[in-house]
C-alpha cells in the first residue's frame, strides 16, 4: 500500500482517499495479494515465533496481520490515516500500527526489528534512497528487508501493455521504454468513473541493485512471480494463459543489512 506525498502539493501517493474501497478490495480471496504474493512471501520470509517485523506502508494491515498470524510481532507503518483507522480496527491489539511517512522512522530506535518488509508500495515512493537508509538503521545487523514491487522490467506505466499477433497467434507484452526512469499519475480504481489518482514511478533494476548497495544492503534472492489467473474458453485463451506463464508481474527481492 502507498504512502508518500509527491513533490506537487495538489498530488499524493497515499492510498488514503480510497481507503474503504481498497480495504474492501483485499476482502476478495481471488486477488493477487492474496493467491501470490502471501503465500510467497510468508514462505521466503519463513518468520520464527517472536521475530520483530515491521510492514512498511502497511495500508489496512492485510500482510501485517498474516505475519502476526505467523508468530511476528508485527508492527505496520503507513501515511494513510484511514487506512491506519481500518487496521486497527481489524487487527489483535497486539500489532502496533503508526501513522508516519515510511522515510522518516525516527519514531523507532536502531536496530529495532529483525525484518522489514515492503510490499507493493516501493513504486509509489518518491525518495526509496531515504526509505532505504531507514530500513537499515532499524534493522539489526544481518536482518532482512523484503520487497515486492510491480516488475520493472514488464510493468511500466504507460509505457507497457499487451499485446496480439493475429498471423502468429502469440499474445505478447510491448515494452515502449526501460532504462529511463519516469513519474507519472494513475487511477487508482481505473473501472470507477472519475476514480482518484496517484503518483507511479518507474526505474529499472540497476536503480534498485545500486540504491541498496549505497544503503548497507547486499541483494541475496531475486524471484518472479507469475498470475494465478486462466482466461475463460475463447479464441486467444491459450495464448494468454502461455503468457502469464512467460512474463511475470512480480518481483521479489531478500535483502540482507551487511
Amino acid at each position: 500500500m502507498v504512502v508518500q506525498k509527491s513533490t506537487k502539493k495538489a498530488k499524493t501517493t497515499s492510498w488514503g482517499g480510497v481507503a474503504h474501497w481498497y480495504d474492501k478490495l483485499l476482502a476478495d480471496d481471488d486477488t493477487y495479494q492474496a493467491r501470490v504474493i502471501l503465500p510467497n512471501i510468508l514462505r521466503a520470509m519463513a518468520i520464527k515465533k517472536g521475530e520483530r517485523v515491521l510492514d512498511l506502508a502497511c495500508g489496512q494491515g492485510f500482510f501485517t496481520q498474516a505475519f502476526f498470524h505467523e508468530g511476528a510481532r508485527a508492527t505496520g507503518v503507513d501515511l494513510g490515516k484511514q487506512l491506519i483507522l481500518i487496521a486497527k480496527k481489524h487487527s489483535p491489539k497486539e500489532i502496533q500500527y503508526f501513522t508516519q511517512s515510511v522515510e522518516d522512522l525516527s519514531l523507532f530506535e536502531d536496530n529495532s526489528f529483525d525484518k522489514i518488509t515492503i510490499v507493493l508500495a516501493i513504486q509509489n515512493i518518491e525518495a526509496p534512497h531515504k526509505v532505504f537508509k531507514e530500513c537499515a538503521r532499524v534493522l539489526v545487523s544481518g536482518g532482512k528487508l523484503f520487497l515486492v514491487l510491480n516488475h520493472p522490467a514488464f510493468r511500466i506505466p504507460k509505457a507497457s501493455a499487451w499485446g496480439f499477433d493475429e498471423e502468429t497467434k502469440i499474445q505478447y507484452r510491448r515494452i515502449d521504454r526501460y532504462m529511463s526512469e519516469s513519474k507519472v499519475e494513475i487511477e487508482m480504481n481505473p473501472s470507477k468513473r472519475d476514480s482518484k489518482t496517484t503518483i507511479s514511478f518507474h526505474r529499472p533494476l540497476q536503480y534498485y541493485f545500486k540504491t541498496l548497495a549505497n544503503s548497507g544492503f547486499t541483494v541475496a534472492r531475486l524471484e518472479e512471480w507469475l498470475s494465478h489467473r486462466e482466461s475463460e474458453k475463447g479464441p486467444r485463451k491459450a495464448a494468454e494463459d502461455r503468457a502469464r506463464k512467460e512474463v511475470p508481474l512480480f518481483l521479489f527481492l531478500e535483502i540482507i543489512k551487511k
